[in-house]
């Protein structure tokens, strides 16, 4: 029987939730663009239910258990004495989301001896060492699209937070006063504005759809090119570069893989190419920006704001620049993990698990690595490489 190690992140500080603002969910038949949603045999869950945290356990517990495997569910993911370094030696599978990461580099692989599948409880990949993987020959598997339509309405959401100045505002209200003036002295319309997205993939694509009707000028960058009839319907332009799509645009939203091609692609160099006083949101990868480069452009005025939801490493230690520079709109990484979400991926990894246990073929778009080859989803998306360097940071976080 088999050692699963899921690393999720804590419960909320008051406790796991006793009830909850809505009594369910809304039911979907299949995502935009007819990919079926997870199809697992059952699920042990009630959809609309906190199941990204240490006690909501994915759901999976009386599944795993009643097959006779082991479960260890925990939180402790960085440093040497984590409780997932002190696991893996004889783990089979390691589980971990996005949002708290499971960082698996070369080290911890070289290991995990027993190591044979990674699983990523939402979309995304890049903190584990892919190449790694592959030589190792170590499945790794993702939920392909089960929040992407999550994070797209709050990429809508931060340009609009903006481009509005909507937080200062709020705080504002919070602090008793009635600043119309200061709030206004930042608030901009967004409607003829020009909006790029540096890839238009699943999240970028629906990003451009949720954004057409707000009468803004689309522009895209990806190294697939969208169909011309897509083109047309949304009125999209077309750039080969990201450096000519950056030139133009009043925002750019940043939605493209994290893999070494990638890392540090907004760096300072690219962002003196954007308009002065431009609007960046990234709710893709916290590496894909340079940390120290995002935060200069801010305080210079280069950029008039700055809204992500990742960051890199995950957790941000205490220290990171992006808590305390100014005209940010930061959250924690929390766009693809919803409540709506949850019920997808955790799904998702489900269907996965039975798959595997059953020796049936996983999905191939759920396929990142497999059989020492990127495979499926990840042969479409990545490269080979790794972009893990500098995880060990996020131990800060926790002293």
């Amino acid at each position: 029987m088999a050692k699963i190690v899921c690393v999720l992140y804590d419960d909320p500080v008051t406790g796991y939730p006793k009830s909850y603002p809505r009594g369910g969910l809304p039911l979907l038949q299949k995502y935009p663009d007819g990919q079926s949603l997870p199809t697992p045999e059952r699920v042990d869950f009630e959809p609309g239910t906190l199941l990204g945290s240490v006690s909501g356990e994915l759901g999976l517990r009386k599944f795993l258990e009643s097959q006779g495997h082991k479960l260890v569910v925990t939180s402790d993911k960085d440093g040497s004495n984590s409780v997932l370094d002190r696991e893996l030696s004889d783990a089979e599978i390691v589980i971990s989301q996005p949002f708290w990461p499971a960082y698996m580099t070369k080290e911890r692989i070289a290991k995990a001896s027993n190591l044979k599948l990674i699983v990523t409880a939402g979309i995304g990949s890049d903190h584990t060492d892919l190449k790694a993987a592959m030589e190792k020959n170590i499945t790794v598997a993702e939920v392909t699209y089960c929040n992407s339509i999550s994070v797209a309405e709050h990429v809508v959401m931060m340009i609009l937070g903006l481009v509005r100045n909507y937080i200062p505002s709020y705080q504002w209200v919070v602090k008793g006063g009635w600043n119309i003036a200061d709030c206004a002295a930042r608030s901009y319309d967004i409607e003829g504005m020009t909006v790029g997205t540096v890839a238009a993939g699943r999240i970028g694509l629906a990003v451009l759809r949720r954004l057409k009707p707000f009468d803004v000028k689309l522009h895209y960058t990806d190294k697939h090119r969208l169909s011309a009839e897509v083109e047309k319907e949304l009125g999209l332009t077309y750039h080969p570069s990201v450096e000519s799509l950056v030139a133009c645009c009043d925002v750019v939203t940043i939605n493209c893989p994290l893999h070494p091609e990638t890392e540090h692609l907004f760096n300072e160099t690219l962002i003196n190419k954007m308009k002065y006083g431009a609007y960046l949101v990234n709710t893709a990868r916290g590496k894909i920006c340079d940390r120290d480069a995002i935060a200069k452009a801010l305080e210079s005025g280069k950029l008039a704001g700055y809204a992500g939801d990742v960051w890199f490493p995950q957790p941000a230690p205490k220290d990171h620049p992006w808590r305390t520079m100014p005209h940010h709109g930061m959250t924690p990484h929390i766009s693809g993990t919803t409540l709506s979400a949850q019920a997808r991926y955790a799904a998702g990894v489900r269907e996965i698990l039975e798959c595997w246990f059953a020796k049936k073929p996983i999905r191939n778009e759920y396929l990142i690595v497999d059989k020492g080859k990127l495979a499926g989803t990840g042969k479409h998306s990545y490269t080979e490489g790794n972009a893990t360097k500098g995880s060990e940071e996020a131990a800060k976080f926790s002293t």
